[in-house]
């Protein structure tokens, strides 16, 4: 099992590392040329700045026995797809019972950004927020842990 992460604009990249760290799990952070990461324990990978290049470089790199840590339902959904398990940045873990819903909601998002709407305000990230992903990846951690020891 690795730990692949949508790196460029990922909030919780400390949360990864600390708790992937103490259980020895690999991580991979992926950015694109406009970004520059060095944290001394994962493996960078750094892609041309194209559209997409971040994404399609982790999905290319992914197996069904790794995790993907993304903020881009798309590429949440090809995890899927790939037998990988995705979480969100916020803690929900992509299923395929959500995923479906999510990417429609990403649609109807976008058709309003193009008709000159907004879909409303980002607040800003909270300390509460990165609580409650480290609760649900350390959950995800050690439930993927147990499965694949148990085989």
């Amino acid at each position: 099992m690795r730990v692949l992460v949508d790196a460029d604009a990922c909030p919780v990249k400390q949360e990864i590392l600390r708790q992937c760290k103490a259980r020895r799990i690999p991580v991979i952070m992926l950015i694109d040329t406009s970004h520059e990461l060095h944290d001394g324990y994962s493996t960078v990978i750094t892609v041309d700045k194209a559209r997409d290049s971040v994404d399609l470089k982790l999905i290319n790199l992914l197996s069904p026995a790794d995790v993907v840590v993304t903020q881009d339902y798309g590429v949440a959904a090809m995890a899927l797809g790939k037998g990988a398990m995705a979480i969100h940045q916020s803690g929900t873990l992509y299923t395929k019972e959500n995923i479906d819903r999510l990417l429609f909601e990403r649609h109807l998002g976008a058709k309003l950004r193009r008709a000159g709407k907004r879909a409303g305000n980002t607040p800003k990230r909270t300390r509460e927020q990165d609580r409650a992903f480290e609760r649900a990846f350390a959950a995800l951690l050690d439930g993927v842990s147990e499965v694949r020891h148990a085989d």
